[in-house]
């Protein structure tokens, strides 16, 4: 069977066309154009990625993102009109998996579907050579190798190690560092990001697992 999409969009000749192009490349969709029924429909169905607009009659897409991690892991990707970037940290930090901006092409929202699933499916299958986290030692290990953090880089990679694939802005890192609310800049957040990737490299000796997501901020990867 394949992947099944679910296409939460107001504007129905928008949502039709999307449609359309995603069945083309052998998707199942289901659409929905009201906010309001999007959580009993969830109630029994599990689609493979929600396609979510912001702005929608009844409940809001960043409302229903935030209702919809209290129960579900399901892949959202966030779609909306508003290019700022408020919205777009908004939306992910509520638990969104990514964003893209209208106008769009169709092949950059198939494309941003693909790689979702991608990254979905692989964290599913089994992996042999599975990176792991010794909170006991401060340390990190992959496959026959072991490297000790700090116990800072230890705090800040727990967040981004926990939830695979999820993007973190620098604001919602601060926060896990800093309960005390402290004044911090983005770049001390970026500097320490870079020391923990140059020691993550060294052990996987693969692409960095810490990706930078360009304008939001960064998430994890497992090593392939």
């Amino acid at each position: 069977m394949s992947e099944q999409i679910l296409i939460v969009e107001d504007e129905i000749k928008l949502a039709n066309l999307m449609s359309d192009f995603l069945t083309t490349h052998h998707y199942q969709t289901h659409l929905i154009h009201h906010g309001d029924e999007v959580l009993s429909w969830l109630e029994s169905n599990k689609p493979s990625v929600i396609l979510l607009d912001i702005m929608l009659p009844g409940q809001s897409g960043i409302e229903l993102c935030k209702a919809i991690r209290k129960f579900s892991n399901v892949p959202i990707i966030m779609v909306s009109a508003k290019v700022e970037e408020i919205d777009r940290l908004l939306g992910l930090e509520l638990g969104a998996d990514d964003y893209i901006c209208k106008p769009f092409s169709y092949a950059e929202l198939v494309a941003r579907v693909k790689a979702i699933l991608r990254r979905v499916n692989s964290t599913k299958e089994p992996v042999n050579n599975a990176m792991t986290l010794d909170e006991s030692t401060y340390s990190v290990n992959y496959k026959n190798s072991s490297i000790e953090l700090t116990n800072f880089e230890f705090q800040l990679f727990k967040p981004l190690y926990s939830n695979p694939n999820r993007i973190y802005s620098r604001d919602s890192l601060m926060d896990t560092m800093y309960a005390d609310q402290r004044i911090v800049s983005h770049r001390t957040i970026d500097s320490h990001i870079k020391k923990l990737r140059k020691k993550l490299d060294e052990v996987t000796q693969t692409e960095s697992v810490i990706q930078s997501v360009y304008g939001v901020g960064y998430r994890f990867v497992h090593p392939q």
